[in-house]
């Protein structure tokens, strides 16, 4: 019986309820590499940056067993955990992190193209490091998200890319012959005068922003002896709180996984790895209620190339949550996004602590 691709769910949809789980670009990729995926041997599939876990188990259902997943966002590996129950195959794959047993060995390789460039680079490279030879990489993506320079990514690290048709405004590239491998390196740069380091895909690259800038100029010294940067990008903040407070102890949490391994190598560039300690999370889930004073953040307001309004409430709820009563989250936003409603709502009174053009900087005190 072929897949049935409505019984997949988006969990949680922070992006819109009119959303699907699965897109034409996915169809597509698997469309186009269905003769390839054919008669694989166990673990010579790899799917990297599924979404919501159709690719990986339409891959399941026509028989592919050992695939090897690498989802960047952890909700993405839950979504698709929470799917494979659903579906009845759980245990078809196994999710890794972005390294050589990811690909090592691998024949196939399903892509959802990243919009950035340098995590394309990053991917590639890996797998050309450390896939088989006869490995064909089939790369799929909306149009609208698409670039020639995508094309030229793939053949800085293959012999041989094509292009497939396009098909409702989604199209695949497929990448053969390999050569000129890679390990990801994370670009370095030192502002302000802190060393930040940032794999592919990490916001902001190797760079502050202008929001976390203005929130670095006015963060006080935490009262207590630990402090949290929540969804931490590339931990600059984590590691400046470490460098000007040599006794405060900063756990840094981010969903992302190029988020976590950039904010770990920006603490070890700081000198501050040993008081700096990284987690990858959805939000806060792991801490208890009450057991937090101070939260740093600087909510994204994406998902993906979609706008998501409920993102940064989500955060705020649970930041409410882990801070103890007179605990403070210093937050940046955007001016136009309007937050000081929802953080009064939500954690308790908020101050305004610097404006400038385009963002602002409050402080709220938990009740």
């Amino acid at each position: 019986m072929p897949f049935s691709f409505d019984a997949l769910r988006r969990r949680p949809d922070l992006e819109g309820p009119d959303l699907g789980a699965v897109d034409a670009a996915d169809r597509l990729i698997l469309d186009e590499s269905d003769a390839a995926r054919a008669d694989l041997p166990q673990g010579a599939l790899v799917v990297i940056g599924d979404t919501h876990g159709a690719l990986t188990l339409a891959s399941a259902a026509a028989g592919a067993r050992g695939i090897r997943v690498h989802q960047d966002e952890l909700l993405g590996e839950r979504a698709l955990a929470a799917n494979a129950a659903d579906t009845g195959l759980d245990g078809t794959y196994a999710s890794l992190p972005l390294d050589a047993n990811l690909v090592s060995g691998a024949r196939v390789v399903l892509l959802r193209l990243p919009r950035s460039l340098r995590a394309l680079a990053d991917i590639a490279g890996l797998i050309a490091l450390h896939a088989d030879p006869e490995v064909v990489v089939v790369a799929g993506g909306r149009l609208k998200h698409m670039t020639l320079a995508m094309n030229d990514v793939l053949r800085d690290r293959f012999d041989r890319v094509d292009v497939s048709h396009a098909r409702q405004k989604s199209r695949v590239l497929f990448a053969r012959g390999p050569h000129d491998g890679a390990a990801p390196t994370p670009e370095a740069a030192e502002v302000d005068g802190i060393h930040v380091r940032a794999f592919g895909g990490a916001f902001a690259g190797a760079s502050i922003d202008i929001g976390t800038r203005l929130l670095l100029a006015h963060l006080p010294e935490p009262r207590a002896a630990e402090a949290i940067d929540l969804a931490c990008g590339t931990g600059v903040v984590a590691s400046a709180l470490a460098v000007r407070h040599p006794s405060l102890r900063v756990l840094a949490c981010d969903q992302s996984a190029v988020a976590v391994a950039s904010a770990r190598a920006t603490a070890a560039a700081n000198g501050v790895a040993d008081r700096v300690r990284v987690q990858r999370d959805d939000v806060l889930s792991k801490h208890a209620d009450d057991s937090a004073s101070f939260i740093a953040l600087n909510p994204p307001f994406h998902a993906g190339a979609a706008l998501a309004d409920g993102l940064a409430p989500r955060m705020f709820a649970d930041a409410a949550r882990v801070l103890r009563p007179g605990g403070e989250l210093w937050t940046v936003w955007n001016s136009a996004l309007q937050y000081r409603p929802a953080l009064e709502r939500i954690v308790g009174p908020t101050r305004q602590i610097a404006r400038d053009r385009k963002f602002t900087v409050t402080a709220s005190t938990a009740r």
